[in-house]
């Protein structure tokens, strides 16, 4: 899907949650839409002020947050960086292929996986209330 049909879904279903999309979110989602890694708060922030000059870290994180509330993120724990999720349709846990070297990320969306790790938890009489998987390796352009 192209930014520009993202951006008009993700514009979509913040006006049927009676959320707020403004410009200043937008942009922080157009950023991270045009890119296949992840990006650090600080390097969106750097980007960001491009257009925006006046933006300061409070203006990413509040943007982040809301991006993230809303489902149209992923926050990659292990390296506190952002990636889009292309599937912000539909809320679920994030299962995320890393290349250690190029830094690419593939968003994967396996039931299969997220319900045995739920069976395991739930054995254990652990309730999971936020589930991101997280596996660092070589991505296939990367070992060619």
């Amino acid at each position: 899907m192209s930014v520009e049909n993202l951006v008009v879904r993700a514009q979509q279903i913040c006006a049927q949650n009676g959320a707020r999309f403004t410009s200043i979110r937008e942009k922080v989602f157009r950023l991270l839409a045009e890119t296949q890694s992840g990006v650090g708060a600080y390097e969106l922030l750097e980007q960001l002020k491009q257009t925006e000059p006046a933006a300061k870290p409070a203006t990413i994180y509040r943007a982040l947050e809301f991006l993230t509330e809303q489902g149209f993120i992923h926050k990659i724990e292990s390296s506190n960086a952002f990636m889009l999720c292309h599937h912000f349709e539909h809320h679920h846990p994030a299962q995320l292929l890393i290349c250690q070297q190029c830094g690419h990320v593939n968003e994967l969306h396996s039931n299969v996986l997220f319900k045995e790790f739920s069976n395991l938890a739930s054995e254990l009489g652990f309730k999971i209330q936020q589930q991101t998987i997280e596996a660092r390796g070589v991505c296939k352009n990367c070992q060619n």
